[in-house]
């Protein structure tokens, strides 16, 4: 494999930096798949594998608290010698606690191997170590490869809601930002004409609710200077501060309803 390194590297720029990461027993992949793509594929086959004496645990090893299924025997002394918390309670033994065992990259000795296999906990995996790819001149290594996909989903979202708020902030015009845009803008422009009291289709009728709210406040300031208002005036005054009863309520609601059946009548009489 080196020598076609050192072969493929007049052709292939930086190639023989794979030579630098070959360990163990290698061997070479070729395929026209995306390095990323062959490396969840790999990653995907490799299977679960028994402890063996010796072996280097590729992750933590956790030994999970519950019930063991084992009656009380040899094998609580031996769990707790290895720093497992362990007791029995009825009639089993019992781990408290999760605990860790074996850190990513320890060695296993034989006595942990042996109870890690009574307890049908596999720590090895049996596959493929994708340990670089090579493509467009480029070496990707292990590291690089893995990827939390989660994570990348997350950040992705993150960078366009992002991009997004900067884009309608910074006022460029895209296919997503134009309708916010323009939202916000005639927002703007309504509560400035409204605040100036500039007059326009939209304003005209809020401005003219302000206004009439504005009449009625101050005359009921000066209310009690009866040569102040007119009796029609006076009249709605002293109806809108006046606490109504329920009987009036009802009234006031049968008016209502009569005044609606009017209109509806008038419009249906207007357009026949």
């Amino acid at each position: 494999i080196s020598l076609a390194l050192d072969r493929a590297a007049e052709e292939k720029k930086n190639i023989k930096k794979l030579k630098s990461i070959m360990e163990g027993q290698p061997a070479l992949i070729v395929s026209d798949m995306n390095p990323f793509k062959l490396f969840k594929i790999l990653e995907k086959s490799k299977t679960p594998s028994p402890a063996k004496p010796g072996a280097i645990t590729p992750q933590d090893v956790i030994i999970p608290k519950g019930d063991t299924g084992f009656a009380p025997g040899p094998i609580l002394g031996e769990l707790q010698q290895l720093g497992i918390p362990a007791r029995i309670e009825k009639g089993k033994i019992v781990i408290t606690e999760d605990h860790t065992i074996l850190k990513a990259g320890d060695e296993i000795s034989p006595k942990v191997a042996e109870i890690l296999n009574r307890l049908d906990i596999q720590p090895l995996e049996v596959g493929i170590d994708l340990k670089a790819a090579y493509e467009n001149e480029t070496v990707y290594t292990s590291d690089i490869l893995t990827i939390d996909e989660n994570k990348t989903i997350a950040d992705i979202k993150r960078a366009v809601s992002q991009a997004f708020n900067l884009s309608i902030n910074a006022l460029i015009y895209t296919k997503e930002t134009i309708p916010y845009i323009l939202q916000n803008a005639a927002s703007k422009a309504f509560n400035l004409a409204y605040n100036a009291e500039i007059l326009t289709p939209e304003t005209a009728k809020p401005l003219l609710s302000k206004a009439y709210a504005q009449m009625l406040s101050l005359a009921a300031k000066i209310a009690h200077n009866k040569d102040a208002l007119d009796e029609e005036l006076l009249e709605k005054i002293t109806t809108k501060t006046k606490p109504t009863t329920k009987k009036e309520e009802e009234e006031e609601g049968e008016e209502e309803e009569e005044e609606e059946e009017e209109a509806a009548a008038g419009l249906g009489a207007l357009f026949g």
